[in-house]
């Protein structure tokens, strides 16, 4: 399936790191892009985002790991991870993050060999939270499983 038809068919979850401070920058800047709420959001280390994890077959220990679930209301939803999940994000939030797309005519490999070196020092680079961060009341409809 296409991303643009992945895009129109429902709302997708996010599975990031509720500790990491890139990841949770990262869920603050969809938060304040995305529009027409088309995402959801729950940290891995949560119950919905360790059965999102055992759902599709991944390792529930990586945390390291960006995810997206698309459709994930629906039964047909498929799971897109590292580099694939940020451009398909970027995409779906519209002008003028969509642009990035662009990237995508790099290999996968290249593209989640760059996700692997960030992912890696990512605490070291953007810091570390001791528990997952909490949403604000406006926001807290966004997050399953707070």
């Amino acid at each position: 399936m296409s991303r643009e038809n992945l895009q129109s068919t429902g709302l997708h979850l996010i599975l990031y790191d509720g500790i990491c401070g890139l990841c949770n920058r990262f869920t603050t800047f969809v938060l304040t892009h995305d529009k027409k709420a088309l995402f959801r959001f729950a940290s891995l280390q949560s119950a919905t985002g360790q059965a999102c994890l055992r759902r599709f077959s991944k390792d529930s220990d990586i945390l390291d790991t960006l995810y997206v679930v698309t459709n994930y209301e629906s039964q047909s939803g498929t799971t897109l991870e590292r580099a694939g999940a940020v451009l398909f994000v970027l995409e779906t939030l519209g002008t003028p993050w969509r642009w990035a797309r662009i990237f995508g005519i790099l290999p996968d490999s290249l593209l989640n060999f760059a996700y692997d070196c960030i992912a890696h020092n990512r605490y070291r680079i953007f810091g570390r939270y001791e528990q997952c961060v909490m949403p604000s009341a406006e926001q807290r409809e966004r997050f399953i499983d707070v």
